[in-house]
């Protein structure tokens, strides 16, 4: 194994491993910050041994032997008072008796604690905007640059709140635990966020050479399905349950067998997961007996329904599911929502109809750098048989876009676009 292709390796692994050892090493010694400084080291120590002496059989568990030996000699050199010290000591006491076979424990699932670390993070002593910013980046792996992308800002600007956030995390010396009655009602909101912007990212990556990363996918929906029973009287975690659920759905339909995207309306209904349909719309349904039919969540997740329920793809209800964007965009402002309207707009009224909407989107600054803007405006003109404006497009959302897949994609429709220009 040559040293790219070993770090090429330790950086897969690390993805799927920082969650867990954050959230090991945060239960442990009730400091967040200092529980990623000390996962970051033991992966420099990957970085520096691996290459030479391969990966590890089970990488997790060699991964957090390194950090909590981190820990053991950060406690031993520190001058921490008597009681915390004793505490920690306790609790990693409990857990070697609850868990003596830490390899197994290591590549088991992470259960609940990453739940309830992301509950930690959500504290209302930090802004909306930080709270997101830090568990995304901190607790569930996602890159500056991915979390800037879902959050339509520049990532000198994440990088600040991320920097911002874990200092008062750490100055504030907040509990480790998940909150119960108004405590959890003020976070809630806040870890619904952050899981739908998980499964986001999951269900389509910001960079790299995959389209899908189920594996945050499936997290999301774990933690989606774990809220429910934490607050089951609370619609919108049930219209965020909906949402994963009926997103998800479609998953086997997405990619064809070389990875490339599939796009919804050319998908093989077929492939769709009928369980996981059937799930969605029951939290759906919970949703609106709760009263919640017009929070955000479970307006979203009825457009989706709307797509599940069409047999076809020329059964869709377009008219219906434009009503939902526009219910939506007056519930939350977003110029990505807006967007969304007009591709339903499009497809009701006419691309004209569609194109209008999208037009005026141009001007929008949080846009300028989000290619699916010129993507679907490429497909609206496409649509009008303005092919040589609409390769145009496809040619400014292929250079815009970061992930392998949606770029080849988009040169292929501004191919698609140039070969109809010819007589």
């Amino acid at each position: 194994m040559t040293a790219a292709d070993a770090h090429r390796a330790i950086l897969a692994v690390w993805r799927i491993e920082q969650p867990r050892l954050i959230t090991s090493l945060a239960r442990m010694l009730r400091d967040v910050p200092l529980a990623e400084e000390l996962t970051q080291e033991a992966l420099l120590a990957a970085l520096e041994q691996w290459p030479a002496t391969g990966v590890p059989e089970k990488p997790g568990a060699w991964l957090m032997t390194t950090a909590k030996h981190r820990a053991f000699d950060h406690l031993r050199r520190g001058r921490m008072l008597e009681r915390k010290h004793e505490m920690i000591a306790l609790d990693m006491e409990e857990e070697q008796r609850a868990m003596p076979d830490l390899d197994s424990a290591l590549d088991d699932d992470i259960g609940d604690e990453l739940l309830r670390l992301i509950f930690t993070a959500c504290h209302p002593l930090l802004s909306r905007e930080a709270r997101a910013a830090l568990t995304l980046r901190m607790i569930c792996g996602l890159t500056t640059e991915e979390i800037a992308r879902a959050f339509l800002l520049p990532e000198a600007t994440i990088a600040q709140r991320i920097v911002r956030a874990k200092r008062n995390l750490s100055e504030s010396g907040l509990a480790y635990e998940t909150p119960r009655g108004e405590e959890l009602s003020e976070r809630l909101s806040s870890v619904l966020e952050v899981v739908y912007l998980i499964f986001n990212e999951g269900y389509t990556a910001a960079r790299g050479q995959h389209w899908l990363r189920p594996q945050l996918c499936n997290e999301a929906l774990r933690m989606g399905r774990v809220l429910t029973s934490i607050a089951p009287h609370e619609p919108e975690a049930h219209g965020l349950l909906a949402l994963m659920e009926l997103n998800a759905s479609r998953t086997a339909a997405r990619t064809d067998a070389a990875g490339e995207p599939i796009l919804l309306l050319d998908q093989n209904r077929a492939l769709w997961d009928p369980l996981q349909i059937r799930r969605g719309m029951q939290a759906l349904g919970r949703a609106r007996e709760l009263g919640g039919a017009g929070g955000p969540y479970a307006l979203q997740a009825a457009i989706i329904a709307c797509h599940a329920e069409a047999e076809a793809a020329g059964d869709t209800d377009w008219p219906r599911i434009a009503g939902y964007y526009a219910e939506l965009a007056a519930v939350v402002r977003s110029p990505i929502i807006e967007l969304n309207r007009a591709v339903a707009v499009g497809m009701a009224e006419g691309p004209e109809a569609g194109l209008s909407i999208v037009d005026r989107l141009m001007r929008e600054p949080a846009l300028k750098s989000y290619h699916l803007l010129p993507s679907v405006r490429g497909d609206l003109l496409h649509k009008l048989g303005r092919y040589k404006e609409a390769r145009a497009a496809f040619e400014a959302a292929a250079a815009l876009a970061g992930n392998k897949r949606e770029h080849d994609l988009l040169k292929r429709r501004a191919a698609e676009a140039a070969g109809a220009t010819r007589p």
